[in-house]
């Protein structure tokens, strides 16, 4: 296992080879990651792939395995990852673009759980979290749609407060990897029609056994 002190230093080298470019291919099938820990010692990956705009479920995997790594707050990454990748290789076809349940640059070392999740995988990827984990932001308007910037330390934009669904608490997108923000949020508000979280995170997250 690597030490949590070596999980800061390749962060630190991983976030430059991060791409903020959006190839503009036709996302025609998106997916979702999420994983979660059942019980001490095990994790659960789930991923799922739907049809885009469309939204209609293609494929489903969640494998159990070995947790390989503590719970250590900014290296979620390294806990998470091993078990999406063995979940990765029984998807029959790969999807296009990934939602991930997690940040991407918007995390104090510019490399969150989507960035380090699409550099592995090669593909783009987007950081779509529940909840604030860094960076400054205004509270956006009420209204579905609705949006502000994240700010991190330097005054610049790491990611976007979204409002998805009116009167509810917003969600959190950032760059993973190979992707743009505006695109991100695009495709983040294009796959949450009725609810706060987008579906295809909505699926992966009961798929892991979420509630």
């Amino acid at each position: 296992m690597i030490a949590p002190s070596e999980a800061i230093a390749l962060q630190k080298r991983l976030r430059r080879r991060v791409s903020h470019r959006w190839e503009g291919r036709p996302v025609r099938l998106i997916g979702a990651a999420d994983v979660h820990f059942p019980s001490p010692g095990r994790s659960r990956a789930a991923l799922v792939t739907l049809t885009f705009p469309e939204l209609d479920t293609v494929e489903r995997v969640a494998v159990d395995s070995p947790t390989v790594f503590p719970y250590i707050p900014g290296l979620l990454s390294f806990r998470e990852i091993p078990p999406i990748l063995e979940a990765w290789k029984r998807l029959e076809r790969p999807p296009d673009l990934l939602l991930c349940d997690g940040h991407g640059i918007a995390h104090p070392r510019g490399l969150g759980f989507a960035s380090h999740l699409g550099l592995v995988l090669d593909i783009p990827t987007i950081g779509c979290a529940k909840s604030h984990l860094y960076g400054s932001f205004d509270e956006p308007g009420m209204e579905r749609g609705a949006r502000a910037p994240v700010r991190g330390a330097g005054g610049g934009t790491i990611g976007t407060v979204l409002r998805t669904r009116a009167g509810v608490r917003p969600v959190f997108v950032s760059i993973g990897h190979r992707i743009d923000l505006r695109t991100a949020v695009r495709l983040v508000l294009a796959c949450s029609p009725r609810f706060r979280i987008p579906v295809p995170l909505r699926l992966a997250h009961r798929a892991a056994g979420g509630s």
